[in-house]
């Protein structure tokens, strides 16, 4: 793959251009283009995750929703009983919201499987394109459908937006400083506490679940601003000569046509050498997996689960606060990577499983008290799921060579997703179970 996905921009105007006599330092013209792309990359995370995160926010609603004839609004029209087992114990809807996780993260894991063999084939401007006209048909269709399965088919169209947004973008760090890994992983966990925020605001305010998606479609332009406006275009991990970085330079964000391959590039890896490499990831990988599985069957598997009568919020007020408190936790911690740094994060993959036993048990014992005791263990659970993330990636880029970079992104962003799709998988079987329960 070539050097840089490009800029709108090109460094000089025409080649025979001589140099003006007056310059801006070059020290200055460096640190103005590091935060711009510093800034850049931290939109593309917000952007990049803000439907996923949206999708889930609004799982319990997207499920809960029966229109009533006439009833445009999408406000539920009364107080009318949510048809569920009445002899279960717990209260459930008649479909587990692990049913929406599924829909928002199966397709982004068939991508992320198929991506590593052909994606890089396909120059980033495209996959861009593709990745925020699937985010605005998202809230689109979600906010106009009539039905369970168009909903679903909405949520379909988020996840194929976040997962081709997400491994384009990582994918692009490696022709970047190493320092937009934690700019992108901030603005990942900005989406999270963001979309999750504003759903709950909004709905909370009294504005309907259809204008609430409505309302949000100025994120994915935000995405493509960001991207073709915002990032500048990289210099060379290894310049050969002013020729290279000429030619890098000039690269147009927009081309019709996929730049060609440096010879370093990781789109020339052999099969031998891309199978060494992802050997050497499954350090990174597996712990990376169960910290997600673990989170994740406790956001979709338990959360619906965990409802407490004694208090003045409604079932789907409470679901909605325990989506923000886990993404404010996922994005303090995701964006901590200047203050701490974790090697070892086995550590936080137990952690995330000793949390999801005890609340498991919880669900099962009812032996806490209170939900504000539920709401702090929550934003635990986000803290350890971002500190998971930032810092597997961090660790990934810091020992993997220039030439490997690319594909190794590529590869280790499939970790988040596998075990999102496991915990999906098995929280639907858990669902029906719970509530057959009497």
């Amino acid at each position: 793959m070539a050097c840089c996905a490009g800029s709108w921009r090109r460094l000089s105007d025409s080649e025979g251009e001589e140099i003006a006599p007056k310059r801006r330092s070059p020290l200055l013209d460096r640190q103005g283009a590091f935060w711009k792309n510093a800034m850049g990359f931290w939109l593309l995370g917000l952007c990049n995750n803000f439907s996923y995160v949206v999708m889930l926010s609004a799982a319990h609603d997207i499920l809960r929703h029966q229109r009533a004839p006439g009833n445009q609004s999408h406000v539920d029209p009364g107080p009318v009983p949510v048809p569920h087992n009445g002899s279960s114990r717990f209260d459930c809807n008649s479909v587990s919201t692990a049913a929406v996780l599924l829909a928002d993260i199966l397709p982004t894991l068939l991508i992320k499987l198929l991506a590593p063999f052909g994606l890089h084939l396909l120059p980033y401007s495209p996959r861009v394109l593709v990745s925020g006209v699937c985010a605005a048909g998202s809230f689109i269709l979600v906010a106009f459908s009539h039905s369970v399965g168009t909903s679903l088919g909405g949520v379909v169209l988020a996840s194929i937006s976040s997962g081709l947004g997400e491994i384009t973008f990582l994918s692009l760090t490696s022709f970047y400083p190493r320092a937009v890994i934690s700019w992108w992983s901030s603005g990942t966990g900005g989406a999270g506490l963001l979309g999750a925020l504003s759903y709950l605001g909004l709905t909370q305010a009294g504005l309907s679940p259809q204008h609430t998606l409505l309302s949000m479609l100025g994120i994915p332009a935000l995405l493509l601003v960001s991207y073709f406006l915002v990032l500048t275009s990289p210099a060379p991990q290894d310049p050969g000569g002013e020729e290279d970085t000429e030619t890098a330079a000039r690269q147009p964000l927009m081309s019709s046509e996929a730049p060609e391959s440096k010879p370093d590039s990781g789109s020339s890896l052999s099969l031998q050498e891309r199978w060494t490499v992802f050997k050497s990831l499954l350090p990174h990988i597996i712990p990376l997996v169960l910290v997600y599985f673990a989170e994740y069957f406790i956001n979709q598997g338990l959360f619906e689960l965990l409802f407490f009568r004694n208090t003045s919020l409604s079932h789907a007020e409470q679901y909605r606060w325990y989506q923000m408190l886990y993404q404010a936790g996922v994005f303090a911690s995701r964006s901590s990577l200047r203050c701490c740094r974790i090697r070892y994060t086995w550590i936080l993959a137990l952690l995330q499983c000793f949390n999801l036993g005890f609340l498991m048990a919880d669900m099962w014992f009812s032996f806490l008290p209170s939900i504000y005791l539920i709401f702090l263990i929550i934003l635990y659970e986000g803290l350890l799921g971002g500190a998971a993330y930032v810092n597997t990636f961090h660790n990934i880029a810091l020992e993997t060579s220039d030439e490997h970079r690319e594909f190794a992104m590529a590869t280790a962003c499939i970790s988040d997703t596998l075990g999102i799709s496991l915990s999906g998988a098995l929280a639907l079987p858990l669902h029906d179970f719970l509530c057959h329960l009497s």
